[in-house]
């Protein structure tokens, strides 16, 4: 059983491609069905975020190919469209590489908290679909185990660095006093939650949160004593407000350029700044040619995050000797959870054949045998019948020149060498 992992990232693929690659919660149930019946993964995850998409897989170890050709079709794409911008992990490196993600290690914004919680849904998501099993189960609990101690025993996460306050930061430099600001957030996940919090902490005082769910949009603004409104209210209130940033899972764009130019007529062009968070896009990109707006996407945040990512490149090194420390326990414990099924099936053949010992030696007692000699008989049936076998491939490993068999079997059974140039010849067997 092989460990892969297959994905785009922001490093990888522009967000024009990772927008296209994105899964939708509504195509995942379709997507779990088809990944594992026609590339042959017996196991899946799946990981879809504004910076990535990346699949979790246990199965055959030459998946890789059918997996690529099957996410090609399953988004419209040409295979030759994502061939530049995929990359393969196998088995350790595999490990390595969940566990470096859940730790923030390989985000746009170095040690970011957010990417645990995506990684965990992806989890949960893989389990309510029946996707993941024993393989992938035991690597998402050992990815979050290391994420934890990279979280509480580095300094990784000591300053506030993500997407989210790089976003409020870049709104910083346009506004000069965000108290008298009124902010839009469009979304109601924990981005947004992260981004209200950001902006609260800068100063903004009003704010309006837009989501499908009414519910869900009033608990979150009045937290910071906004309000909450759906989202076919973003046009009535769009020229009230001056921070739009939005972060949903939509696949279609929710404010469009003609509803922002409507809005700059009322407004008398006093400015916007806009961030679009979202991977598809919630704004359309059009509406970054208007005056008066400044409009930025994930990619359009590098600057910032790259000033706050020095900051935790020390507590990064520390950070990748825990992560290399946990994927050799995982890798340990792969060992031995098929050394335990390859006992397992050892001890059942052994019982096997002591039965079939035992039922000869109650028929001969029926009939009237000997006990004594019946009990040496079965003795030397059950010793006979155990290392048969086993006899016969050391002959033959031995012949072939694979001496280190001979050496397992002696650590295996503590016996010592033969000091004689020629060993004696083993009574026929």
């Amino acid at each position: 059983m092989a460990l892969l992992t297959l994905g785009i990232n922001h490093r990888t693929a522009p967000l024009e491609l990772r927008e296209r690659v994105a899964f939708t919660p509504e195509r995942m149930a379709e997507a779990f069905a088809e990944l594992r019946a026609t590339t042959g993964a017996s196991e899946a995850a799946i990981l879809s975020t504004c910076n990535r998409t990346e699949l979790y897989l246990a199965g055959d170890d030459d998946c890789a190919q059918a997996v690529l050709r099957w996410l090609s079709g399953f988004h419209g794409l040409e295979v030759a469209e994502l061939e530049s911008a995929f990359y393969i992990h196998r088995d350790s490196e595999a490990v390595r590489h969940m566990m470096r993600v859940a730790s923030g290690l390989d985000s746009m914004v170095l040690g970011e908290p957010q990417i645990l919680g995506q990684l965990k849904d992806a989890y949960a998501l893989a389990r309510e679909h029946g996707a993941s099993g024993v393989f992938l189960s035991r690597l998402f609990d050992q990815s979050f185990t290391v994420a934890k101690r990279v979280r509480t025993e580095t300094a990784i996460g000591e300053n506030p660095v993500s997407v989210a306050y790089a976003a409020v930061s870049m709104a910083s430099h346009i506004f000069a006093d965000m108290s008298k600001n009124t902010a839009l957030l469009i979304g109601a996940g924990q981005t947004i939650e992260l981004v209200a919090r950001h902006l609260a902490e800068a100063g903004v005082k009003n704010f309006l949160v837009a989501n499908r769910t009414l519910e869900r949009a009033q608990t979150l603004a009045e937290a910071r004593g906004g309000r909450g409104i759906t989202l076919s209210e973003i046009p009535g209130v769009l020229a009230k407000v001056d921070i739009v940033i939005s972060s949903t899972a939509s696949p279609l764009p929710i404010l469009g350029k003609g509803a922002v130019e409507r809005a700059l007529r009322k407004r008398k062009h006093r400015p916007y700044f806009m961030v679009d968070i979202a991977v598809p896009r919630d704004i359309e990109p059009e509406v970054a040619s208007l005056a008066d707006v400044y409009l930025y996407t994930v990619d359009d945040l590098h600057t910032v995050i790259e000033e706050n990512v020095r900051s935790r490149e020390g507590a990064a090194r520390e950070a990748e000797n825990l992560i290399l420390a946990g994927t050799q326990t995982f890798l340990s414990q792969l060992r031995a959870l098929d050394a335990v099924a390859t006992l397992k099936q050892f001890r059942q053949r052994a019982e096997i054949l002591r039965d079939i010992e035992i039922e000869k030696a109650l028929r001969s007692l029926r009939n009237g045998s000997d006990p004594e000699t019946v009990l040496r008989g079965l003795g030397r049936g059950i010793t006979n019948k155990l290392l048969h076998e086993p006899s016969v491939q050391v002959r033959k490993a031995t012949a072939e020149g694979r001496v280190e068999v001979t050496n397992w079997l002696r650590e295996l059974h503590q016996l010592e060498v033969q000091d004689d140039a020629v060993s004696p010849t083993p009574e026929k067997i």
